[in-house]
């Protein structure tokens, strides 16, 4: 077992630390177990899709009483990561604050569930893939590191 000071510290960021970032955290979390010390915030951090508590329920995760945090709070804290990790577009991960170094910016973009369309059930299933594709990727990046 890794004690606190080695875990290597990564940070998901997506916009709202509403989905794509939520799910990197929790995956993350159990498939690194204890070698990580993973946390996830947003740009503009909203309440957690419903959609995404729904499929990730559908794999054993309560998101029910978690939070969506600003990537700013942690960057005043002066928070230090191994690797800072944006899950969304280029675009929006210009307005990532500079951490302090030595960090690795990784981009793994993602699509946004919120601009998933069709009836429920298509949104659903959008964003179970959505989910499926961010655990291969966090699976990759644990196998990697």
């Amino acid at each position: 077992m890794a004690s606190v000071d080695d875990r290597t510290k990564v940070l998901f960021i997506c916009v709202h630390n509403s989905g794509r970032s939520q799910i990197a955290e929790e995956y993350l979390k159990r498939i690194g177990g204890d070698l990580f010390e993973v946390e996830s915030a947003g740009f503009k951090p909203t309440s957690i899709d419903p959609l995404v508590k729904k499929v990730m329920e559908e794999d054993g995760f309560d998101l029910s009483d978690k939070k969506s945090q600003a990537v700013w709070d942690l960057f005043r804290e002066g928070r230090l990561f191994k690797y800072v990790i944006t899950v969304c577009d280029r675009a929006n991960e210009e307005e990532c604050p500079i951490f302090p170094r030595p960090f690795v910016q990784l981009n793994w973009p993602f699509p946004d569930p919120a601009a998933f369309t069709g009836t429920e059930e298509e949104k659903l299933e959008q964003t179970r893939t959505l989910r499926d594709s961010i655990r291969k990727k966090i699976q990759q990046f644990v196998e990697g590191t």
